[in-house]
């Protein structure tokens, strides 16, 4: 239902815009499936010229630019759980663990291995000294100092 206060003209934006979200939630939803832009693009009812436009311009990146992203994203979040790479890779929706390889490198500028080291020595030495988990702007300000709490 759309509210009396949107003006004709609006209407037509407000129904467009709808549309590009839709697609986004389907990525969201749908990432570590083989998607690709035909089927994003169906999903909003658009060709994939026009959709692809449209969805730059709502969210400053292309359709593949953003499946990238949240892929990259939460193949963060299950390397820090310590999932195994070649895990990660698949279940976020690649192919092939040399190319994730690659684009976790060139997103994050280090390989997943080495970014998973590095979050399970974090996780341990938070768990050691919980304290090293208190960011030291709020430390300061609530009077403790970094050697206090490290």
């Amino acid at each position: 239902m759309v509210s009396q206060n949107i003006e004709p003209e609006q209407y037509p934006k407000l129904y467009l815009y709808r549309r590009i979200v839709q697609a986004k939630l389907f990525i969201d939803r749908r990432y570590a499936e083989q998607i690709d832009l035909a089927q994003i693009a169906d999903e909003a009812c658009f060709s994939r010229f026009h959709f692809t436009r449209l969805f730059k311009s709502s969210y400053g990146k292309t359709p593949h630019n953003y499946l990238t992203e949240v892929r990259m994203d939460n193949a963060q979040q299950l390397l820090a759980q310590g999932e195994p790479v070649s895990g990660v890779c698949f279940s976020v929706g690649f192919d092939s663990s040399t190319s994730f390889a690659a684009l976790f490198k060139k997103h994050f500028g280090v390989s997943p291995s080495v970014y998973q080291a590095r979050q399970l020595k974090k996780q341990t030495s938070f768990a050691e000294n919980p304290l090293r988990a208190v960011p030291n702007c709020f430390a300061e300000t609530h009077g403790w100092k970094k050697s206090n709490i490290q």
